[in-house]
């Protein structure tokens, strides 16, 4: 990225992690092919997406009330879960990038609309997310949020797909 002279500016460059091997594929891969070596000054954003707890009935289906103590147990499992990603992430980047400036967000949503509310909110660069490799059908029940994001994003999408074991049979 250049401004209007032709210098290079600093970028800031977004890159969405959750549980999956394919989240840290696509932050390692990042951290190996786009950010800069030298004199840039790239700010690279962690960001978690707490899905939205389920909706959970009064009762459950022996009649018993869910007590609040189950609630929060909830709550702070998922908050320990995205403190854990983030924290593995972080250590990612400190042990594979030479000197990068890391920023963490962890919000609260459907990581479709997080990602994308992030994207435009912080005003990045570019969006980097692994991809599942969800079927057809999984794709068709599940959607894709990688595929919402290319969408809906207004900077550009890159999407990293995890090789598969076989792919390195053929080289």
């Amino acid at each position: 990225m250049a401004d209007e002279v032709g210098v290079p500016r600093d970028r800031k460059i977004l890159v969405a992690v959750d549980e999956s091997e394919e989240s840290m594929h696509a932050l390692s891969w990042c951290l190996e092919n786009v950010l800069f070596c030298g004199d840039y000054k790239d700010t690279l954003i962690l960001l978690y997406a707490i899905p939205p707890r389920a909706v959970y009935p009064t009762l459950d289906n022996t009649g018993y009330v869910f007590s609040s103590d189950f609630l929060a147990m909830m709550l702070k499992y998922n908050k320990d879960a995205a403190d854990f990603v983030v924290q593995k992430a972080k250590r990612m980047c400190k042990e594979q990038a030479r000197v990068v400036k890391v920023e963490t967000r962890i919000e609260h949503g459907d990581p479709r609309d997080v990602i994308c509310e992030m994207a435009e909110k912080l005003h990045v660069d570019v969006v980097v997310m692994g991809s599942h490799g969800y079927g057809l059908i999984k794709r068709a029940f599940l959607g894709s949020v990688s595929n919402h994001c290319v969408q809906n994003v207004k900077c550009p999408v890159l999407v990293v797909k995890r090789p598969r074991p076989d792919d390195y049979r053929s080289k």
